[in-house]
């Protein structure tokens, strides 16, 4: 049996203190919140998007960042398992559209819960982590480098080279002795959920490198039509995001106009394709992709011979939400009191074209504390793949957020918390700590 110090109680933290306590070993988890497991309550809009039923090979396909790094542990713990893992905890799950999965009560609190029984063997003390606690290795323990130093251009050592994590001292100042300590304080996003980056703070320290954090999966600022189109939630719209003339993404699904831009599932997974310079780009919505534009021309001849003595602002209520009705009469360039029957082929054509590629010029992106997740974080090239346990500093680990890893919406990020922390709890090897 092993002493394991978990920081952080979070989706990866408690997945990885249940997968830890079922290998017989002695787990405590860090939270400073009052709750843990508060960001799943804000996930997939407080209903919890648990995974996506697909296979390992599917769902790196979505991975944004490093899905290599992920081969090993998502093969280990694939959604299946995941799947399997909640349902054995009496949570019974629904598929929805985008292989999305859900609890059949569509509330994420069932999720929380049954997270906590699954670690419920591991303590749980409200306390943060100020420093990591590090004893040097032994002579023999410590591993040979895997390329011989050039005595010419020597390498700096890194802080943390040739040491092992014994332990934390809490923001309490109370000091937790372990055999192995695993980092899982997540990102940025959510602050108010106790994401707030600290982990980052303590892994530089250590000497791991980080990558430049940024959102991801965030709603996007864009020009001024969409305030106007405040509350207007779409459906079953393409949504093609255009850099310049190149495309970086397309996809069709849901949206919603807000009072600063757009959000919704299908913009959250395009903003994770944007490039720094966000006001370079534009999204353009097809309005109707089940029509081709030949058949939507034809579509508005039959409105319009049904309209045909009525002025233009009256003849399109059964193509268009009301609210995008008027930004679209706009955009065509047709006089709004113009009477249907003096409308041009032309002007109609104009029409046809705003509806396919209705475009939104981007301005920004919102904050990251807005974020569903932060990309960015510890470089994975110095975490072993397989057990998440750090090749800098011995009896570290790191899982989730904190790791330079993200991906699309539907199930795919709540996976990785799932898939590193089952792996690092998994990895823990079996000693005893010197006192």
């Amino acid at each position: 049996m092993a002493k394991v110090l978990i920081v952080g109680g979070g989706a990866a933290g408690l997945m990885a203190a249940g997968a830890a306590v079922r290998q017989g070993h002695e787990v405590t988890v860090l939270e400073h919140m009052e709750k843990p497991g508060q960001k799943i309550l804000v996930t997939g809009k407080g209903r919890c998007n648990v995974t996506n039923d697909c296979t390992a090979e599917e769902f790196l396909r979505h991975v944004r960042t490093n899905p290599r790094f992920l081969f090993s542990s998502l093969g280990a713990f694939p959604p299946a398992r995941t799947m399997e893992l909640f349902e054995g905890l009496g949570v019974e799950l629904k598929v929805e559209r985008g292989r999305r999965v859900f609890p059949v009560s569509d509330r994420a609190e069932e999720i929380r819960q049954a997270l906590l029984r699954y670690a419920e063997d591991a303590r749980i003390v409200r306390d943060g982590a100020q420093k990591l606690l590090l004893e040097p290795l032994a002579p023999a323990e410590e591993a040979a480098p895997a390329v011989p130093e050039n005595p010419r251009h020597p390498k700096k050592k890194k802080p943390g080279a040739a040491c092992r994590c014994v332990g934390v001292r809490g923001t309490s100042g109370r000091e937790y002795r372990a055999d192995a300590v695993l980092v899982a304080t997540g990102g940025l996003s959510y602050p108010t959920t106790g994401s707030t980056g600290d982990g980052y703070r303590i892994a530089s320290k250590l000497g791991h490198t980080i990558v430049p954090t940024r959102a991801s999966l965030v709603p996007l600022e864009a020009e001024t039509d969409c305030a106007r189109m405040q509350g207007l939630s779409l459906r079953n719209v393409g949504l093609t995001l255009f850099c310049g003339d190149r495309v970086l993404y397309r996809e069709q699904g849901e949206m919603l106009f807000t009072h600063f831009g757009v959000s919704g599932p299908l913009v959250l997974s395009a903003s994770a394709h944007l490039p720094e310079k966000v006001s370079s780009c534009r999204l353009e919505i097809d309005l109707k992709p089940g029509l081709t534009a030949e058949k939507l021309d034809e579509r508005l001849l039959r409105d319009f011979s049904e309209n045909i003595n009525r002025d233009f602002t009256n003849a399109l209520d059964a193509l268009l939400p009301q609210k995008l009705i008027p930004v679209v009469i706009e955009r065509s360039g047709i006089p709004a009191r113009l009477k249907v029957n003096s409308i041009r082929r032309e002007q109609r054509l104009a029409l046809r074209d705003t509806i396919k590629r209705f475009a939104i010029r981007l301005t920004a992106r919102r904050p990251v504390e807005e974020a569903i997740v932060t990309a960015g974080g510890v470089d994975v090239r110095e975490v072993n793949p397989r057990t998440m346990e750090s090749k800098i500093v011995s009896g570290l680990y790191f899982a989730g957020e904190i790791l330079d890893l993200d991906a699309c919406t539907g199930g795919y990020n709540l996976q990785i918390a799932w898939s590193t922390g089952y792996a690092a709890g998994r990895a823990i090897p079996e000693k005893e700590i010197t006192e």
